[in-house]
């Protein structure tokens, strides 16, 4: 450990902070808990405390800092603000995200066990939807805690860590040690994987007529994205990424087949169902996936690679469990394809993939006449701005698959949703958690006007604090995913969706004016022959951040799609129209 030195906890905190590498917290200033830390950040030029309107919006910025970093995202809240921050906690323990919490709570000496104000207990509250929380009392124990939450956070599957932290230890004087190392008792991470696991692996993939590589975000969590191409480029194996993996393997690559499930691509989807041989990698086989899973790849075997054991053989029946990290074990499965082994012939399984992809490609229609397409507005977005150094983040809706659709992605984190919880409001703060971790990069928020109102208030942060995020806002007027639910599959009756006023004349709210009063660039576009436009007038602003409201088609629909629990078998890639299935197979 380093030489003793007595500081205040709130002292300790920083510093202990500063040796974890953390550069920028999001926060808000509390009344009351947090000010012994607020007024210790004010003397660090180290670390940045940025100021939110919202506790969710400092989670959710946390999460966009890890997703695009790959460092560990680190908020703070007390009292009440504990609460808000459960959404974001619980949105991270999903989709795997490597976020530390620090919290604040009141426990004045001579009114413990009372219900104090601030006074609630963060622990039993956060349990639930945390890899791990600590109840810090002592000043002396926040050094070594905050190491270990950061080492338990980052390590084996990532995920939330709370550090609760009574109020009178950041006020009471200790000495100040970091330690050698997080010591943390009875945790430990995975083992790597037995050769006799690879090598099982590989005699399937060898022996396999038609295989598919079925990519999961574990892939980008571990940065596994340059071995998983490694593996492609020596088997020709072909590949689905899920909404969370997108751009683990470029979409130009000639074996992406695209995103499998609910809204893929008939031939990911199709792929899956044909397959006979199933390697999943850092994915979690969720029904979004696999629809009714009882029919789900039907006559595939599985290989299942996972740093989490408890997520293999949980969904699926599994053949070779391979408990690891993946980019560990793709390293040694590629190693079993080379010039002296040769990849296995799937010319044939090419020749009926390649056939699916050009017959059914993911389309749309713009009308000549008709109003502006959400899906050209993506197609073009994604055109104009899409690079190595431009990050998208989304909200969760319609939007949010139309982008996953139409925007290529091609390299790893530069695709930012929430997948596992659904969390609608993460596309503005998780834009802003990835523009302060990456601010050479060009980021953009693709929201839809419900997600959007839930946090665009943090807008203000933007302006005040220099964020310069871009927002396209997928603006059809209401709730659009649950209107598609109701036009498929409640015979049209549609309620309780619009978001706007019903006069013609009349917005509401007008989000121009919105963005301008919240100190932003207000823009908006209503047809095809403004969106280029448009977007170039976004980009030529840098120095702050910009909103295009895109007023889009209200009854456009998210293509193709399968009914929840439905199987995989049912999809259509467009209102009544079906793939011959039965062909295929």
């Amino acid at each position: 450990m380093v030489d003793s030195i007595e500081w205040t906890g709130a002292g300790c905190l920083l510093a202990a902070l500063e040796a974890a590498g953390v550069t920028t917290v999001f926060a808000i200033p509390d009344c009351g808990p947090v000010l012994p830390v607020s007024e210790a950040s004010a003397g660090s030029s180290r670390i940045r405390q940025v100021r939110f309107l919202h506790e969710q919006g400092a989670g959710h910025a946390a999460e966009g800092y890890a997703l695009a970093t790959g460092r560990v995202g680190v908020c703070m809240a007390s009292g009440a603000g504990v609460t808000s921050l459960i959404t974001p906690l619980t949105d991270a323990a999903m989709d795997s995200v490597p976020v530390v919490a620090i919290t604040i709570h009141q426990d004045a000496d001579d009114q413990a066990g009372n219900r104090v104000l601030h006074g609630i207990d963060v622990c039993a509250m956060t349990m639930p939807v945390t890899k791990h929380n600590f109840l810090v009392t002592e000043t002396s124990d926040i050094a070594p805690t905050i190491a270990q939450a950061f080492h338990i956070a980052s390590t084996g599957r990532p995920g939330p860590v709370v550090v609760d932290i009574a109020s009178s230890a950041l006020i009471r004087r200790a000495s100040y040690r970091w330690p050698d190392s997080p010591g943390v008792p009875g945790y430990e991470t995975t083992e790597p994987p037995t050769a006799d696991h690879i090598r099982a692996a590989a005699e399937l993939i060898h022996a396999a007529h038609r295989p598919v590589l079925y990519v999961g975000g574990g892939v980008i969590r571990s940065g596994a994205a340059r071995a998983l191409r490694e593996l492609v480029d020596r088997t020709q194996l072909p590949v689905v990424t899920t909404l969370m993996a997108r751009g683990a393997l470029p979409d130009s690559h000639p074996r992406n087949l695209g995103m499998p499930g609910m809204h893929g691509t008939v031939p990911a989807v199709v792929a899956l169902q044909l397959s006979d041989l199933v390697i999943a990698l850092g994915a979690r086989f969720d029904d979004r996936v696999t629809g009714d899973r009882d029919s789900f790849a039907p006559d595939a075997r599985v290989i299942h690679v996972d740093i989490d054991p408890a997520e293999i053989g949980k969904n699926r029946a599994v053949d070779v469990p391979i408990v690891g990290d993946c980019r560990r074990v793709l390293e040694e499965l590629a190693g079993h394809f080379d010039q002296t082994q040769p990849a296995p012939d799937l010319s044939a399984w090419h020749r009926r993939l390649d056939s699916l992809r050009e017959r059914y490609p993911l389309g749309f229609e713009q009308p000549p006449d008709g109003p502006l397409s959400p899906q050209y507005v993506l197609q073009r977005l994604g055109e104009l701005v899409g690079g190595p150094d431009t990050v998208f983040t989304s909200g969760v809706g319609q939007h949010q698959m139309w982008a996953s659709q139409f925007i290529a992605f091609e390299h790893p984190s530069t695709w930012l949703n929430s997948g596992g919880l659904g969390t609608m409001g993460f596309g503005v703060p998780a834009a802003m958690g990835a523009k302060l971790g990456r601010p050479e990069a060009t980021v953009w928020c693709i929201d839809g006007d419900g997600c959007f109102q839930m946090t665009g208030r943090e807008l203000a942060t933007c302006a005040l604090e220099g964020i310069a995020i871009k927002v396209a806002l997928i603006n059809n007027g209401g709730l659009g995913m649950v209107r598609q639910l109701q036009t498929l599959y409640y015979d049209e009756r549609i309620n309780n969706v619009d978001l706007t006023s019903r006069h013609p004349l009349e917005r509401v709210p007008d989000f121009v004016r919105f963005a301008d009063a919240l100190g932003c660039v207000g823009l908006s576009c209503d047809t095809p022959e403004e969106v280029d436009v448009v977007i170039a007038k976004a980009m030529a602003i840098n120095d702050a951040p910009v909103v295009i409201d895109f007023r889009v088609d209200a009854q456009a629909l998210v293509w193709p799609s399968i009914a929840a629990g439905a199987s995989n078998e049912d999809i259509q890639y467009a209102r009544g129209l079906a793939p011959a299935f039965a062909a295929e197979d």
